[in-house]
């Protein structure tokens, strides 16, 4: 039997909904979720697999102009996962529609060389006569063939974009395990469920400032884990909000977490978590070779 395999690359404004559709078309959490801007800071490798075809989805950092060795490094990863990609995913919000930043990465698609496929999210919010302006405007972006509105939330047309962006793979063997639905290491994985609830309950300047990472797991029972992690701030104004009065905020994001890691590792897990103040880590280069954020 002949198969397809290849990779495809999400790009698209931060916000317009990337990680969910990645989830939507894998079929299970790999991409964490939020609306906080610059939500996803590593390339997150989603695979989805038929029996004759292999779907690698990379969900790309929110395409943004650097600001600092963070977003600079998010950025430079976007323009290397495109150039290794068969073909590119551009998602457009339908609800904002299409704004100067999407022109910017049309032409930033248009120079990759790769074929482009848009897919307009969120159409579920609107009716369809907002929705026809919104899917013209899309069209004259002049980058893609096909246009898919879809609803990664409601599962809305993803049939035919899967089928679609399966068909542009070339032919190869499968390039992971058909049972695999990610190529993330499982501690960047708890560690991203952790930080989804942090982004979930703070505001301004700490969701950009906190990240998170798993110090150690044992397992003192096959149904039990218990997991030590460290959430990093970069004042102390910050870790006082995280903690929260009383310890309320960080037992309450403690308690969130705990839930998506034991969905995650199917057992009971008890989680340790503590906050630390690392002053200016999105500026430390060696800190952020270390969190694997290339």
């Amino acid at each position: 039997m002949v198969t397809r395999a290849g990779f495809v690359a999400l790009a698209g404004r931060p916000n317009v909904g990337k990680s969910t559709l990645v989830n939507a078309l894998v079929g299970r959490k790999i991409a964490i979720v939020s609306d906080k801007p610059q939500t996803t800071r590593r390339a997150i490798r989603g695979v989805f697999t038929t029996e004759d075809a292999q779907l690698v989805l990379v969900d790309l950092p929110g395409v943004q102009r650097p600001r600092d060795a963070l977003t600079e490094r998010m950025q430079h990863r976007v323009e290397r996962e495109l150039a290794d990609s068969d073909a590119a995913l551009m998602v457009l919000n339908a609800e904002e529609g299409v704004g100067p930043g999407d022109l910017w990465i049309a032409a930033a698609l248009r120079r990759s060389l790769v074929p482009v496929v848009i897919a307009v999210n969120k159409v579920d919010r609107l009716d369809s006569a907002r929705l026809v302006p919104v899917l013209q405007a899309a069209a004259n972006l002049n980058v893609a063939d096909e246009i898919f509105p879809v609803s990664a939330r409601r599962g809305t047309g993803m049939a035919p974009l899967s089928e679609h962006l399966r068909s542009l793979l070339p032919e190869s063997p499968f390039l992971y395990p058909p049972e695999e639905g990610s190529d993330q290491p499982r501690e960047v994985l708890l560690a991203e469920l952790i930080r989804e609830q942090v982004l979930r309950r703070t505001f301004q300047e700490v969701p950009h400032a906190v990240e998170v990472v798993i110090e150690e797991i044992e397992w003192p029972k096959d149904d039990l884990a218990l997991v030590r992690a460290l959430a990093w701030v970069e004042t102390d104004s910050q870790k006082g909000i995280l903690i929260g009065s009383g310890g309320r905020m960080i037992k309450a994001i403690g308690s969130a977490a705990r839930k998506e890691l034991e969905r995650e590792l199917g057992a009971r897990v008890h989680l340790d978590l503590s906050v630390r103040v690392r002053r200016s880590w999105r500026a430390d280069e060696g800190l952020l070779d270390r969190l694997g954020i290339e």
